[in-house]
């Protein structure tokens, strides 16, 4: 399965995980008062993923999830001290907004199939490119920040 590995960019992977979160529970209920609830914790989400890029554009590195490997430097400030993927952290909680809004606690499985994907096929990927590049300074990062939250 490595042939998955950077294939599908992170932003589909989540819009897809969405529709079949949608697709598994179809709200029978109108969403009422789960809607700003949901709006706010999607907001949360967009929030986190705009942080990482932020920070990527400031270190004029790349944002491209499917070329790890030319990255021109490590990011470690801003929302990368706290969090080592902030921009698949920040899809992760939209879909986590998608749940609530969906009023289905078997959705949340979707975000769990998200995870698991995006650590396996996305994030494994990148650790070792950025590990190849950056070496001890990665593996330090590695130390001090941990990888979701």
């Amino acid at each position: 399965m490595d042939w998955l590995e950077h294939r599908i960019p992170p932003p589909l992977v989540a819009i897809i995980t969405g529709l079949l979160m949608w697709l598994a529970v179809r709200p029978i209920t109108e969403p009422g008062s789960r809607l700003w609830l949901a709006l706010l914790v999607a907001l949360a989400g967009v929030a986190v993923c705009l942080a990482g890029v932020a920070s990527f554009r400031r270190a004029r590195t790349t944002v491209n999830p499917l070329k790890p490997e030319s990255a021109s430097s490590l990011v470690v400030v801003g929302i990368y001290r706290h969090t080592r993927n902030p921009m698949y952290l920040g899809f992760a909680i939209v879909l986590l907004g998608w749940c609530v809004f969906l009023g289905s606690a078997l959705a949340v499985l979707g975000v769990a199939v998200f995870v698991l994907y995006i650590g396996r096929f996305q994030i494994r990927p990148e650790e070792r490119a950025l590990r190849d590049l950056f070496g001890a300074e990665f593996d330090a990062f590695c130390g001090r920040v941990r990888r979701w939250v």
